[in-house]
């Protein structure tokens, strides 16, 4: 942001809060969102890798990421994210192995709803997912996939006693 010379009050807007929630994102305060990364990375011209890792992405034919491996992005609490493909450059889409950890204390909590530009597919793999659309509830198992404007409100978590393994993969809207 300082090297573009952009000010908080830009990059406020560009991210949908205000100055000083943005200053929290900035110093560390609050964690990141995807769409927080997202928007930044748009706006300075760089792939969100280069905001999470500090390298630019290189491979522009194929990328291979292999099982347990991929780049660790912390995203929500009780959730765990491994960018699948970090080092492909220009990538129309953002694919993830996303583990939903298990809570007792969410299962009769309102879902948090995240909302973000462009659409998403999640297919589940392992456990079950409660997924909460604005007004609508769904229950997904292994095999199940859904297939989401993620610029609507959306939030997910495990259920039936058991963590819920599942690729999601969003796609960009420029």
């Amino acid at each position: 942001r300082e090297l573009l010379e952009l000010s908080h009050a830009e990059m406020a807007e560009i991210t949908g809060m205000s100055v000083s929630e943005y200053m929290a994102m900035e110093e560390g305060k609050n964690d990141f969102t995807f769409t927080f990364i997202y928007k930044c990375a748009k706006r300075f011209g760089v792939d969100m890798v280069e905001l999470l890792d500090g390298t630019s992405p290189t491979l522009s034919f194929y990328s291979v990421v292999r099982k347990g491996e991929g780049m660790p992005i912390s995203r929500r609490e009780g959730f765990s994210y491994l960018h699948l493909a970090p080092f492909f450059k220009e990538k129309l889409a953002e694919p993830f192995w996303v583990t939903a950890k298990y809570s007792e204390a969410e299962q009769n909590a309102p879902i948090k709803l995240s909302y973000h530009e462009g659409q998403e597919i999640d297919i589940i793999i392992s456990g079950s997912l409660k997924v909460q659309l604005e007004g609508y509830t769904e229950i997904l198992r292994p095999g199940d996939t859904i297939y989401y404007d993620s610029s609507h409100g959306h939030g997910m978590i495990a259920i039936d006693g058991t963590d819920c393994e599942f690729i999601s993969v969003i796609l960009k809207k420029d």
